[in-house]
């Protein structure tokens, strides 16, 4: 029986509907990934299985005594107090003992004590996170977990859901996340449902095939149409029993197309370039920084080459967007910063296009013309010119809207129209802070082609690893070792290395060097240097990665011996059969302890 159904369900906020009369059953053991272009209304459906929308027509359908939690895409910024009381306030009555608040506290690395009001956007995510998964639902709802994650934190979240989240339901621009976690894809594409059941690479080789199935039935019918239109315009009038059925045909074809709704369009996007600069970008000579007495950079020297793509990875708060900046002049970006020692010398005819991660260089009172033309009414694209609307017509921005102010924009139009006010504007030198954000999975996709293409230089802070994977060929990571063997360790409030790896995010995660795990010494001896944590084998990689689908499989021969040990009709079998039913029983209870513990072990090192 499914926990949670949407039975003929519908929701229109006018125009097309965003769902048009859907049905979904969500089992146990599900973890569904829900796919959709941008504006499809992903969000809204999550809404609607959570109860904090209404539909249209058709009905929720929740099982008996089902537990929903969810996870918002937005989250608040108007709460205030300590981690552990924002949390414990999801503990209306009292089921929830303090150790349990502490335990999953601690899963998702969160300091009690902390003030909400003082956190990053990551944690405060995590926060979030564990107000929802408080006393274990039966469903989670996740809306873009991993928004403002970095990358350790996206692989901690990853390893707590498949541990202690058996259903969930996401949505996600993170191919990595998604590769992880789905085991089954559903696609909201033009107010329908489609449910794939299948993982996402075996989903993009069969939604190609539909699409081009689907191409080509609409050329038939169209070709079809064209025709008996062609025959209706040469005054046939309906005499005989043969033309009245054939213009009922043509009636039947015509209402057909109206009902016909298009594809959601992909966004055209080209990146303006500038004359090529020299061979060297720029070089940073010993670069140091820090806020007050607090170190940030150390000692960083690099040479960014023309054509380099250069992905710069770290924590939350280390200093990648302060790193940036110190490296851009002030023609690039407002707040650029000079650093405290060391040199930053730039190459000769640098034009530099910047995206902020906040959207900062974004109007939000005037419209979206006015932050792209500055109130001209064309654009120069490729020394041609192009009128605004058309233009923006190309990042999926209706005629309608382009006098819209910047604020009535969601997280994925913003940041298309950032990227469409970047493009506009000839560069050799493309620096982006985060530029995947909200954007849907085709966007992404593009994004990553047109960057690859892209004849100058460019440097990229991100934390997708796909899109890391796909776009650089070098790898600045800020780690907390020296470059250079014995690689010093700096401690938690002693600034940070920059280290270069060639390659993208899986070449830096095969040859990062750990930190250290603390050895646990007599005090009678003396002490001894703390031993770096041994990396994985590839045998152990390959058992790491086996280990979730054998727990899954014992799970779910495990709920299979519990409903026949917990049928009464089962026990007039006799007593061989329901001795070993329990032996199997107990026998699946001990080896899930084990695989969870070796799970736990192997993820612990790998991460």
């Amino acid at each position: 029986m499914a926990l949670l159904s949407l039975k003929n369900v519908s929701l229109s906020y006018g125009g097309h509907p965003l769902l048009d009369d859907v049905d979904l059953h969500i089992e146990r053991g599900d973890r569904i990934c829900l796919l959709g272009v941008n504006g499809t209304g992903k969000s809204s459906m999550l809404n609607v299985l959570s109860g904090d929308i209404k539909p249209d027509e058709g009905q929720v359908v929740f099982s008996s005594g089902v537990r929903v939690a969810s996870l918002p895409q937005q989250v608040p910024t108007n709460m205030e107090g300590k981690i552990i009381d924002i949390v414990h306030a999801t503990d209306t009555d009292g089921r929830h003992q303090a150790h349990e608040v502490d335990m999953i506290l601690s899963r998702l690395y969160l300091d009690p004590e902390l003030d909400f009001a003082t956190l990053s956007g990551g944690t405060r995510r995590r926060v979030m996170l564990a107000k929802a998964l408080l006393g274990s639902p039966d469903v989670v709802l996740l809306d873009e977990p991993t928004n403002h994650l970095d990358l350790d934190s996206i692989a901690s979240l990853e390893s707590y859901l498949l541990r202690y989240c058996q259903t969930f339901l996401f949505v996600t621009h993170d191919r990595s996340f998604l590769r992880r976690l789905a085991t089954r894809i559903i696609e909201l594409d033009r107010g329908r449902l489609i449910d794939w059941r299948c993982d996402y690479d075996t989903f993009l080789v069969r939604k190609e095939e539909a699409l081009h199935a689907e191409s080509r039935e609409w050329e038939r019918l169209d070709e079809h149409l064209e025709k008996e239109e062609a025959w209706r315009r040469q005054g046939v009038k309906a005499r005989t029993v043969r033309n009245q059925g054939r213009l009922s045909a043509l009636e039947a074809l015509r209402e057909e197309r109206s009902r016909r709704r298009e594809r959601v369009g992909s966004v055209q996007m080209t990146i303006m370039e500038a004359h090529r600069t020299g061979d060297k970008v720029l070089s940073a000579e010993k670069v140091s920084f820090g806020f007050g007495d607090k170190p940030l950079i150390r000692n960083f020297s690099s040479v960014l080459m023309r054509g380099d793509k250069v992905g710069i990875l770290g924590p939350n708060g280390c200093g990648k967007t302060t790193l940036v900046r110190l490296l851009l002049d002030s023609g690039a970006a407002a707040g650029c910063l000079a650093p405290e020692s060391g040199l930053v010398k730039h190459g000769t005819n640098l034009k530099i296009a910047y995206s902020d991660q906040l959207r900062a260089q974004l109007d939000e009172e005037a419209s979206l013309a006015e932050n792209i033309a500055q109130g001209k009414e064309f654009v120069m694209i490729n020394g041609g010119q192009r009128h605004i609307v058309g233009y923006l017509q190309d990042f999926l921005f209706a005629p309608e809207r382009v006098r819209q102010p910047v604020k009535s924009l969601s997280g994925g139009e913003r940041n298309r129209l950032l990227l469409a006010r970047l493009f506009a504007e000839p560069s050799n030198v493309l620096v982006l802070d985060e530029p995947t954000n909200d954007l849907d999975l085709d966007t992404l996709e593009l994004l990553e082609e047109r960057i690859a293409a892209y004849n100058g230089t460019v440097l990229m802070i991100s934390h997708d690893r796909t899109f890391l994977n796909n776009s650089v060929r070098m790898v600045w990571a800020f780690e907390k070792h020296s470059p250079e063997p014995p690689y010093t360790w700096l401690g938690a409030d002693e600034g940070w290395y920059i280290n270069e790896y060639v390659g993208g995010y899986d070449d830096w995660e095969e040859r990062r060097i750990l930190p250290p795990e603390p050895v646990v010494v007599k005090s009678s001896q003396p002490k001894e240097r703390p031993a770096a944590k041994r990396k994985l084998s590839y045998k152990e990689s390959r058992e790491l990665g086996a280990l979730p689908a054998q727990i899954e499989a014992m799970e779910a021969e495990q709920t299979q011996w519990h409903v026949r040990l917990g049928d009464p009709e089962f026990y007039r079998k006799g007593g061989d059969e329901v001795a070993k039913a329990s032996k199997r029983a107990e026998e699946l209870t001990l080896g899930l302890e084990k695989a969870y513990l070796r799970w736990a072990e192997l993820d612990s090192r790998r991460l």
